[in-house]
């Protein structure tokens, strides 16, 4: 394998781990979550753009590895404990009422 298709393959797998981190990223159920994910993967990325030691470039595709696994994890384990979701987000506004915990949707008409 000739070097400058060595690199494309490099540059390729790089691509393939910066989208599958995004993508993971977008699995958290909690907004704050999904967001600090795709920010520290952009950022990382993007400190790390001008990287041109082989060796140093393959430890850093490594620790992506590593992170996608621990961001797997833990996207599924955020579905089991999902918190309210954020005005951002957009969701039914309610409270809970009623003998048998029904939940009553009421929502605000603004003025009185």
């Amino acid at each position: 394998m000739s070097v400058s298709a060595a690199a494309d393959a490099s540059t390729h797998s790089i691509r393939s781990l910066y989208r599958s981190l995004l993508r993971q990223s977008n699995q958290f159920a909690n907004y704050n979550f999904r967001e600090y994910a795709r920010r520290r993967t952009r950022d990382a990325f993007r400190e790390h753009q001008k990287e041109t030691d082989p060796r140093r470039i393959q430890e850093l595709v490594q620790k992506g590895l590593k992170e996608l696994q621990v961001i797997k994890r833990q996207t599924v384990v955020s579905q089991f404990f999902q918190l309210d979701r954020l005005v951002v987000e957009g969701q039914k506004t309610g409270r809970q009422t009623g003998k048998e915990g029904d939940i009553l949707r009421q929502k605000d008409t603004g003025w009185d």
